[in-house]
């Protein structure tokens, strides 16, 4: 029995967390990647592209709530999740029309294109705190959890309880259909296959006559949706807080890296283990020993490595440890 509270504690307080921020991590390294193969820059305005989806998400929710229309039990934001992603598409094909493609056109070095995205970064962060504030909103509606702590405790005559959210099942779903539906576009359809193709030799893919305005434009395209869908799905999962996004640039350029830029399969797989080991050593594992020990033996401390407030830093010490060792990333992308 004791072992049995163990892992139902492991699962509600590491692994179900875990698989959530995974999935929201894997989706923006996604956006990441993609950028950085086609594009061939890395985009440091991602994370805040992810607060602006976010942001149109929430104002066209509060804009459904306030006339009644809604998809009971689940979050309104979902009806709304299609309007985010077109104006943030909108956004970032303008800006590539305004800004990138300038430096495109001229063959500015990547790292000239790094400062550029720095630079909308600050721009896109500022607009979207001067829209909608710099204080928390919460906008998930809908029935908030899929199995609570207490029923699970009365089905089961535990002593723990395995609460299990709707937002993180709505999380985990959606990114496995959305990893699905990429992975077909891009490897089933014309485009997908001429995406693949300017990513792997420019120069050839242009001799092959494919338009690489096109490219360039269906690339913002995914990428906006990439990002909305993550950065609601973490809005919904844990609030809305415009700077947040900006910090969560980290953990998702992590993902990208530790995957290997450029690398689709090796985004998703770094977001998992970015997104475990900052839950794994964050996470104050008394409880579970304390169920695995024998009686009297149990742990006076919290058996914490670090404390949540360190968590990026964690994301941060794999970054250097990938980027030092192996900076193709686990499954070769390409090299920083």
């Amino acid at each position: 029995m004791d072992l049995l509270n163990a892992l139902v504690a492991l699962a509600n307080f590491v692994l179900v967390p875990a698989l959530a921020y995974g999935s929201q991590l894997a989706l923006g390294a996604l956006g990441v990647t993609l950028i950085y193969g086609i594009l061939r820059f890395s985009n440091f305005a991602h994370g805040d592209t992810m607060a602006f989806g976010a942001m149109v998400t929430i104002l066209v929710t509060w804009l459904f709530q306030g006339i009644g229309l809604s998809i009971d039990p689940l979050p309104t934001a979902l009806l709304a999740l299609p309007f985010g992603i077109i104006a943030t598409a909108a956004l970032v094909y303008a800006t590539d029309r305004v800004v990138y493609r300038f430096y495109r056109q001229a063959k500015a070095a990547p790292v000239m294109l790094v400062i550029v995205s720095m630079g909308v970064m600050f721009i896109m962060n500022g607009l979207v705190r001067f829209i909608i504030g710099v204080d928390d909103q919460r906008f998930a509606d809908g029935a908030r959890f899929l199995i609570s702590a207490r029923d699970f405790r009365e089905m089961t005559g535990l002593a723990e309880g395995l609460a299990i959210r709707t937002s993180q099942a709505i999380t985990v779903v959606t990114a496995i259909l959305v990893v699905i539906a990429l992975f077909w576009f891009l490897n089933r359809t014309r485009m997908g296959k001429s995406m693949r193709a300017y990513s792997d030799n420019e120069d050839l893919a242009l001799l092959s006559g494919i338009n690489p305005e096109r490219v360039v434009a269906v690339t913002w395209i995914i990428v906006a949706a990439l990002a909305t869908i993550a950065g609601v799905l973490y809005g919904l999962d844990k609030g809305f807080k415009p700077f947040v996004y900006f910090h969560l640039l980290l953990p998702v350029f992590a993902s990208a890296i530790v995957g290997g830029l450029g690398s689709p399969i090796g985004a998703i797989a770094g977001g998992f283990i970015v997104a475990f080991s900052e839950v794994t050593i964050t996470y104050a594992w008394k409880k579970v020993v304390t169920y695995l020990v024998p009686e009297g033996m149990e742990p006076s401390g919290l058996l914490q490595l670090l404390g949540t407030d360190y968590k990026y830093a964690v994301s941060f010490a794999i970054l250097v440890i990938v980027l030092l060792f192996r900076p193709t990333g686990l499954f070769r992308g390409k090299s920083v």
